[in-house]
């Protein structure tokens, strides 16, 4: 099936164009991520984005495919049209306007998709100002090394001008790998930007072999787990679950309609990845706060020091966001008393049970079982690399912490050294925190 599948991209004309298009369009975007944004101090910021990394900025960069950390003109990424996306999602569920244009089909996906292009560029606009300013005020990083060379107005101006313009770029490259390319354009950008460091990280792992940091066993170990984590990960968003739905028979004239029988499929994992970005997002802001706006050793940066990552507060709230969001989110984006009703005029029902609000109870009670599955799902893969790169520290923890900490295993409490990123999120800075 694989081979016929590979043996079609270089046979089928169609295919083959699709996919050049898609591979050149990627490639552009990888170019454009070695163009630094004018003005500023490449020597000066290596070492603020080493020093901000476990704040929303290690978040934003990794979406980024690290072009916000070497302030690029893609430093943005594709995170405004993210945002944008999901304000105009949750405004369709409270304003009436939205609502009504998301139930006239192609043109109102239109208009709600020009809208999503205004917010885009809004929220650029906002976020790079933001950088700019902040990027002046960091004034003395690595020793008094400026950030920016001449701060001002047209520091900002030029900042803004460049970082939206990358920002609206990417945006149109990945519309455009939707329209003419093979799909999921902005999946595939953003998927770009991660595994950008891939080979790098391939190349630490064989020299922590050759070395002997690394076993030759725990190897093997770690690559049984990448696999199995990717087959669960393929089975589970595959996974849905089928109600099934009659339609009764009624004539028309002299003619006899229905009669079928077809399903609703309910997505395990309904949410996708917006839970882990919201989770992490609001997780990230105290420790942004505390570092921007609290000196060193202030309540509020020991506060935000108990949400750094691998924390136990960080990982019990963070398991405890992602369940929550999994449920919002769910419930913006699919209406059971809508589908009833759908049903309802259309003369389906699920049988056995009554149409209308016994049919959307129904519904949701299954969509509420099943999004518990995959809200467990979605917070194992996204706590995974806490767990591989620097393990639970569970000593913090009151009370029991320090007798945890003495009777669980070694891989348990440290991780498995893993210097690369794989599973839900990306862990940053890890290295710096086990000595402490």
């Amino acid at each position: 099936m694989l081979q016929d599948s590979v043996k079609n991209v270089f046979s089928v004309p169609d295919l083959r164009k699709r996919v050049l298009f898609t591979l050149g369009l990627l490639a552009v975007y990888r170019i454009g991520s070695h163009i630094t944004t004018p003005g500023i101090s490449k020597e000066a910021l290596a070492v603020l984005a080493e020093q901000a990394r476990n704040t929303m900025f290690g978040l934003y960069d990794m979406f980024s495919g690290q072009n916000l950390s070497q302030m690029t003109i893609f430093a943005l990424g594709i995170m405004p049209y993210i945002s944008a996306s999901i304000i105009l999602q949750l405004l369709t569920v409270v304003w009436p306007y939205l609502e009504r244009l998301s139930k006239e089909g192609e043109l109102g996906r239109r208009k709600i998709t020009q809208y999503t292009r205004y917010g885009t560029i809004l929220l650029a606009v906002i976020q790079s100002l933001g950088i700019a300013i902040f990027l002046e005020r960091s004034t003395e990083v690595a020793g008094g090394l400026p950030l920016v060379y001449e701060p001002g107005w047209g520091f900002r101006l030029m900042t803004v001008l460049t970082m939206t313009t990358g920002s609206a770029f990417i945006m149109w490259l990945g519309e455009q790998i939707t329209e003419r390319g093979i799909g999921n354009g902005m999946s595939l950008i953003i998927f770009a930007g991660i595994v950008v460091g891939l080979p790098q990280a391939v190349i630490t792992t064989l020299d922590q072999l050759r070395t002997g940091q690394m076993s030759l066993f725990r190897l093997v170990l770690l690559t049984a787990l990448m696999i199995a984590v990717i087959a669960a990960i393929v089975f589970v968003e595959r996974g849905h679950r089928r109600v099934t739905v009659q339609y009764a028979k009624r004539m028309v004239g002299r003619r006899m309609y229905g009669g079928s029988s077809t399903h609703i499929p309910l997505k395990v994992n309904t949410g996708g990845v917006i839970p882990v970005i919201f989770a992490s997002s609001i997780l990230a802001l105290p420790t942004t706060l505390a570092t921007s706006m609290f000196p060193p050793g202030s309540w509020m940066a020991r506060a935000a020091a108990q949400l750094d990552y691998a924390m136990p507060l960080y990982n019990l709230l963070f398991v405890a966001g992602i369940i929550f969001f999994c449920y919002f989110y769910t419930a913006i984006i699919f209406n059971p008393d809508d589908v009833a009703e759908n049903m309802r005029k259309y003369g389906g029902f699920i049988p056995g049970i009554r149409p209308g609000k016994r049919t959307a109870e129904y519904i949701d009670t299954i969509l509420t079982r099943i999004t518990l599955v995959g809200a467990i799902y979605l917070a194992i893969v996204a706590i995974l690399p806490t767990f591989l790169i620097s393990g639970f520290k569970v000593a913090p923890i009151p009370f029991i912490g320090e007798r945890l900490d003495a009777i669980l295993p070694r891989f348990v409490t440290e991780g498995m050294a893993v210097t690369f990123y794989f599973g839900g999120m990306k862990k940053t800075r890890i290295r710096g925190r086990r000595g402490q």
